[in-house]
């Protein structure tokens, strides 16, 4: 079984990369990732959020045909964000399915306005970082307004004695997660412990 290459960003928090060249052609690779509370912090940091408990993320990259790969996995990670209107903590788990299709002869859609793909598939790279699928995942999952119990949406309009109100931008995860992907090598998207799960 190829074993993960070591990390080619430090700006990565959670990083379990595979060369596709290494990868087997003829049977899955699996891959468990359980990061740390230190490594858990700075994902929450990179999201903006205020804390990343239990996560973790398992699956495998299949190959599919003769140079295409699939990537499954199940996210799960209890995740806590200020309320949209009080900004109290708000706790929600994240249970998902992630799923990326990784394709040799991948071509962007032309046209005079380019929507994002409907579907999971994307270039294949020369190598396939299962922690940075992760961290991609788990953005996306995040509540994009988060609300405590009791909250209602006309409280918004203010906060406590000293803070700056919320803009949107602090709510939505999608800042963060470009970000990343510009750590991770440009503009095109990115795909992204060792043990069997």
């Amino acid at each position: 079984m190829p074993e993960p290459v070591q990390a080619s960003s430090a700006d990565l928090p959670v990083s379990c990369p595979f060369r596709v060249a290494a990868l087997s052609a003829n049977r899955p690779t699996r891959f468990r990732i359980e990061p740390d509370a230190e490594v858990q912090g700075l994902v929450a940091a990179l999201l903006g959020i205020s804390a990343v408990r239990g996560m973790s993320f398992k699956g495998e990259i299949r190959p599919m045909g003769k140079r295409d790969f699939e990537l499954e996995g199940r996210l799960a990670a209890t995740v806590v964000q200020p309320c949209s209107v009080t900004l109290a903590p708000v706790t929600t788990r994240i249970d998902e399915a992630v799923s990326r299709h990784y394709l040799a002869n991948y071509t962007v859609p032309e046209g005079e306005e380019v929507e994002i793909p409907e579907d999971d598939s994307e270039p294949l790279p020369e190598v396939i970082d299962a922690g940075a699928v992760a961290v991609e995942a788990l953005a996306l999952a995040l509540p994009l307004y988060p609300r405590a119990p009791g909250a209602e949406l006309d409280a918004a309009t203010f906060a406590p004695p000293g803070a700056a109100p919320l803009s949107d931008t602090d709510l939505k995860p999608f800042a963060s997660l470009a970000e990343l992907r510009r750590r991770m090598g440009g503009d095109e998207p990115a795909g992204g412990a060792e043990g069997d799960g």
